[in-house]
Parts: C-alpha cells; structure tokens; sequence
C-alpha cells in the first residue's frame, strides 16, 4: 500500500551514483522533494522517463525542487547510467537491503525484486504533499509532475 498524502516522509540514507550518502533529513526544509521510484536502469520505459526529466531540468530548478531518482540498482548500474543519460540529479542505490526504503513508501515489489513507478512530492516540512503510482507500462511526464510541484506551498 503506497504512502499517503499528509503523512511524514521516512527518513532514509542512501548512496547515489557517485558514492555520497544522501539523508532525506539534510534535504528537508531546503527545498521541495521529486523523489522518482523506478524499475531499473537501462529498462526503455525508465531510460526513456529519465530522459524527459533530463530535458525539463530547467523548469524544476525554477520550481525550487530537488529530484532523486530511486531504484534498487546498485551505484556501479546508476553511475553508468548517469554518464550515458547524463543525469545529473542522484540516483539512490536501494540496494541493500533490497528494496528497504521503497518498502517504507510501499513501493517495493517482492514478487518481482524491483521498486514500482511512482512520484512522491515531498514539501519542505517533509510531508507527502502529491503520491502518484505510474502502472506498466505509464510513466510519469514532467508536465504532470511540475504542475503538481507548482501547487505545493
């Protein structure tokens, strides 16, 4: 069961692509949270939805907001996927344990062994202002997701 609107967003550390630790709770309060749950690198949809949020960087700069992309890739899978989408927001490498901090979102996949396609808004006070579950084969666009962005106080 995915999270819901209003509640608090679990805190999380993780690594990304370049082997930083990213704390949610560093973030928080700095500015508003894209936190985008993905398959896999390299899959099509997931290149292809990466690729989008590449091209409108711009606009979420302008909207003040940080995106996280998260997926359980190890950060060896996300820092070559990076290079080759030139991304240059983190990719979080929920790796180990498998799934763990998508699970506190309830976006794990036992079944499959992967993280499921969702966008949480998180505000500056670090609730879940917008959650939106992308089923196979949908994926988020960047209109839709900065017009959500946009009516977040």
């Amino acid at each position: 069961m995915p999270i819901a609107v209003g509640q608090p967003a679990p805190d999380f550390a993780l690594k990304d692509q370049n082997q930083k630790d990213v704390k949610l709770s560093d973030l928080v309060g700095k500015r508003n949270i894209v936190l985008m749950f993905y398959p896999l690198d390299f899959s099509p949809i997931c290149t292809n939805e990466h690729a989008c949020f590449v091209n409108e960087m711009k606009q979420f700069e302008k909207l003040d907001a940080q995106l996280l992309g998260l997926s359980v890739d190890s950060v060896w899978t996300h820092k070559a996927f990076a290079e080759k989408m030139e991304i240059g927001y983190p990719l979080l490498a929920d790796f180990h344990p498998k799934g763990a901090v998508a699970e506190k979102f309830g976006m794990y996949n036992p079944e499959r062994g992967m993280t499921g396609r969702a966008i949480a808004i998180i505000d500056k006070s670090g609730k879940i202002a917008w959650f939106k579950v992308y089923e196979y084969p949908n994926a988020p666009g960047p209109e839709e997701v900065a017009q959500a962005l946009a009516s977040v106080k």
